[in-house]
């Protein structure tokens, strides 16, 4: 797509900050497994955390193309940073634009937009993850509240969420119909945080185990009808999946861009390793994987902000499956044209590479991709 010029500059603006705030600390972020929290604090100050608020409820106004352009600025430098870009969109903002009261959106939307709330959107179980149905927390009906008891895993940024989305069973039946969506205030008795995932990659953004124990919560924490918490999902997953092929495409640009410098300076046989042939044709493939992926995924963006209707979910697991693939792809390659220096962690590849595997898993592995896009095909 032709990016307009509102766009460009924002896109210009994302990446000074990412230069000036994430790059020198990058390596840090992924050593310590921990984001700083004054960076959190100055996502919120550019209106990053909140990007997605509308105007009306006092935020930025920002469209899906400006998450993702974003998304790849930032994880150009670090992928744990880029997941907080509009962080509050899918534990908070896009379920209740799509289907919250308009209470419920002058209540949360109004907070979010002042962008010092982190979310999450609790999904995951042990024995349920692309397969929804297998759900087994429980929120059972009790008069003006529901009691909530189960366990979630793998949960981004849930320890340290202030709301969290709660997809829960509410009825017996193992169908979707039984789920429902529940905006959870974590300071709720009855809520606790478990383990913390150790991971190959993506240090920095917590995943977590959450816990929840007769925890009462009022009815008006409902976010929909009952039954309708796999709709919430779907409205969350098909417009978030292409914020996280934004990541990919920040990664495999970032790896692109180290790999470029690297064989203009590195020296073998009495000449720069770039003037090599086989080292130029890796770097063109690399170049053309990640021009490739850059089309599709703004192309993605650009139909999904024009309400592109029964093509989101088909698009946005196109893109998901498509950018995330050939990141991995670039990174590994990357790591291939540093040699022992790209296994190093003196050197961002290595990490890159890491950080690059697990976006090929998350918001549905792209197996799953390939059957949705599979199935609208011969539909």
């Amino acid at each position: 797509m032709r990016f307009t010029e509102e766009q460009r500059a924002f896109q210009d603006s994302i990446r000074r900050f990412a230069e000036k705030e994430i790059a020198p600390i990058a390596g840090r972020i992924d050593e310590d497994d921990e984001i700083p929290r004054d960076l959190i604090e100055k996502f919120g100050d550019m209106g990053l955390l909140q990007l997605w608020v509308p105007e009306e409820y006092g935020g930025p106004g920002g469209s899906l193309t400006l998450v993702c352009l974003a998304k790849e600025e930032i994880a150009k430098y670090s992928l744990a940073a880029s997941t907080l870009c509009a962080n509050n969109s899918i534990g908070l903002i896009l379920p209740v634009l799509a289907l919250g009261t308009e209470a419920q959106k002058q209540k949360y939307l109004t907070e979010a937009a002042r962008g010092r709330l982190i979310t999450a959107i609790a999904m995951t179980e042990p024995q349920a993850g692309s397969d929804l149905t297998a759900i087994a927390t429980r929120a059972r009906r009790d008069g003006d509240d529901y009691v909530v008891n189960g366990q979630k895993t793998w949960i981004t940024w849930g320890g340290m969420a202030d709301y969290i989305l709660l997809i829960a069973k509410t009825a017996d039946e193992p169908t979707h119909a039984s789920l429902s969506a529940f905006l959870v205030d974590t300071r709720t008795p009855g809520f606790r945080v478990g383990i913390r995932e150790r991971k190959m990659g993506r240090h920095g953004a917590p995943s977590d185990e959450l816990l929840f124990e007769d925890m009462r919560i009022p009815a008006d924490c409902r976010i929909g009808e009952e039954g309708h918490g796999f709709k919430a999902c779907m409205k969350v997953l098909d417009l978030n999946r292409p914020t996280i092929a934004a990541s990919s495409l920040g990664l495999a640009q970032g790896a692109l861009d180290v790999s470029q410098a690297y064989v203009k300076e590195r020296r073998q046989f009495g000449k720069p390793v770039g003037h090599f042939q086989g080292v130029q044709f890796r770097l063109a493939e690399m170049a053309m994987k990640v021009a490739a992926s850059r089309a599709l995924l703004y192309e993605c963006t650009e139909a999904l902000d024009a309400g592109a209707g029964d093509e989101v979910t088909m698009l946005a697991s196109m893109s998901k499956c498509f950018v995330t693939d050939r990141a991995m792809e670039v990174t590994a390659d990357a790591v291939q044209i540093l040699g022992g220096y790209g296994y190093s962690k003196d050197f961002p590849v290595e990490r890159m590479m890491r950080d690059a595997k697990l976006n090929q898993i998350i918001e549905g592995t792209n197996d799953i991709h390939r059957m949705i896009i599979g199935r609208k095909l011969v539909a």
